[in-house]
């Protein structure tokens, strides 16, 4: 059979952690056909002195409403990847009714900083049940491989209608959400997931639903994915569910868990933590921490500061009209309230890693430290957040500097042979920040110039890993007969290139993203170049090689 395409004279790293060699891959279709010396095909796509690699595949994304608008699933399909799977952290869109489309929406819009105008354009909401959703977005098609977690704060609503933001479940009710999980996952959903973290709060600042679970309710959940015997649970551990209560449910339950994330943050021992999933793997379970090689790095503004909101005087000014914010702003008692919460809270209590990033009113204060300026001014660093943002009608953007800061610890964590690449956030938080340049920051900073670990092991944790923790069909490994998902990149020159800022959402909302790294030379989506010499291809992007990802 002849070959449609021949990727020629590149280093075949194919994913499988042996070591590269020189080699041509041909495809047939959608699928590899040939690997060696001397191929030919139709079409030949120029590898020399270039690695090709099995397309990346990010676990840890939410696209799920993005898919609809974007089907190239931008900024990733840029730095390798050919695979995602959104509805992390429970924040799925299906299930849903249709009275709770707008709580899903306000829902997102405060955890997920995703703009309401967007989703409600975006959304087709030509789907119920989230076979319908798989069902819509194969209708659509899409560019990149495509699933989904089901999301524990959906089933809680499908099945609990509006007292999911209020109580626990009855039998009756979680029986609901079994039945809907169970269908998700016969239809071929990528799993469960969860949030129990504080951080979490969604419409009106109150506590996202699945933080109203009661233990027995997510133990139900939990053994439905376990009876079917496929997928992957996902937890955003807090009280309800911290990590070392992973360990003993993911033994009952089967199937593999993975948690987000293991980062150094500061003031947790985040060695500790490594250490101990070390020793329960060894126990016999299959549990894995996310890491990530970036800088959990966030812009926000005083209108909605994400991480202060897990502080009360913030979190009670969510549900609030805007002039009720400014009031408090204005206010010195509020102020030292305020201060004195946020100082208690280990994501705030940095104030030498917050910084101003954007402002037309105070331009020369740009880089500078907000621990500084208060300095300076003897004042707190609430004073300085809230007076710089109301000469500014709360527009002035800061950036905070969250976790992973400590190169040291985040090279422990990248090399641990136990823990999965993750946490990139395509498709969420898309005006704070852009992590979806997970792959390519892998591969420059830490593989080329950290030489951190071999480019056959970095390959290996970017592909097959992945592909192996889901179960993904015939993905993560460039072999005949595999499906042809391809990248092929310059490791001497491969970076992640710079964030910008662009209105290029539905209703002209807008967000960072990360649209021109160096040295990622061609993508192929089952046999399919999208990108050719750094560039898109229209043709390849109007056939929408893309599939909903099977589960073996």
């Amino acid at each position: 059979m002849a070959n449609d395409i021949v990727i020629r004279g590149g280093t075949l790293i194919d994913g499988s952690g042996a070591p590269g060699q020189l080699a041509d891959v041909a495809i047939s279709g959608d699928r590899i056909s040939e690997i060696g010396p001397g191929l030919s095909g139709a079409r030949e796509l120029d590898a020399s002195g270039q690695v090709v690699a099995p397309g990346f595949i990010d676990i840890h994304t939410h696209y799920d409403a993005q898919v609809f608008w974007d089907p190239a699933l931008t900024p990733s399909c840029y730095h390798g990847v050919t695979t995602v799977v959104g509805g992390n952290c429970g924040f799925s869109i299906a299930p849903t009714r249709p009275e709770h489309r707008e709580t899903i929406a306000l829902t997102l819009e405060n955890v997920e900083d995703m703009d309401v105008s967007a989703l409600e354009v975006g959304i087709p909401w030509d789907f119920e049940t989230f076979p319908e959703y798989l069902d819509s977005i194969r209708r659509r098609g899409t560019i990149l491989n495509y699933n989904a977690y089901v999301g524990h704060t959906a089933l809680r609503l499908f099945g609990m209608g509006d007292a999911a933001y209020e109580r626990g479940a009855t039998d009756a009710e979680i029986q609901r959400m079994c039945e809907a999980l169970r269908e998700a996952l016969l239809a071929g959903a990528a799993g469960l997931a969860t949030s129990f973290a504080v951080t979490h709060r969604g419409m009106n600042g109150l506590p996202i639903p699945s933080r109203f679970a009661e233990k027995g309710e997510f133990e139900a959940l939990c053994k439905v994915v376990g009876e079917v015997g496929k997928g992957v649970v996902h937890v955003a551990p807090g009280d309800q569910c911290n990590v070392p209560d992973l360990y003993p449910l993911q033994r009952e339950t089967g199937v593999p868990f993975t948690w987000a994330a293991l980062l150094t943050f500061h003031g947790v021992n985040y060695r500790t933590m490594a250490e101990l999933n070390t020793e329960q793997r060894a126990q016999g379970a299959n549990v894995w921490p996310q890491v990530s090689p970036r800088k959990l790095t966030f812009q926000f503004q005083m209108s909605d500061p994400f991480f202060l909101n897990q502080s009360d005087c913030f979190a009670n000014l969510m549900s609030q009209p805007r002039e009720n914010r400014l009031a408090a702003y204005r206010d010195p008692e509020w102020r030292r309230t305020a201060m004195e919460q946020a100082g208690k809270q280990a994501l705030t209590a940095r104030w030498e890693n917050i910084e101003v990033a954007e402002t037309t009113v105070h331009g020369e204060l740009i880089g500078r430290s907000v621990a500084d300026l208060a300095s300076e001014r003897g004042a707190s660093p609430i004073d300085v957040l809230c007076d710089l943002s109301l000469d500014e009608n709360l527009e002035t953007r800061f950036r905070q500097i969250v976790a992973n800061d400590d190169d040291e610890g985040v090279a422990y964590l990248l090399q641990r042979e136990d823990c999965v690449l993750g946490l990139s956030d395509g498709g969420a938080h898309v005006g704070q920040l852009c992590d979806a340049p997970n792959p390519t920051t892998f591969l420059g900073k830490w593989v080329r110039d950290h030489e951190l670990m071999p480019l056959e092991r970095a390959v290996y944790k970017l592909a097959k890993e992945p592909a192996m923790l889901f179960g993904f069909k015939d993905r993560g490994e460039i072999r005949p007969g595999m499906k042809a998902d391809v990248v092929v990149f310059d490791p001497d020159s491969v970076d992640s290139g710079p964030l910008r800022r662009v209105r290029d959402f539905p209703a002209n909302c807008e967000r960072l993203t990360a649209d021109q790294p160096s040295g990622m030379t061609h993508l192929l989506v089952n046999g399919t170049p999208i990108r050719e010499n750094e560039k898109s291809l229209h043709e390849g992007m109007e056939a929408r090689p893309g599939e909903v990802a099977e589960l073996a």
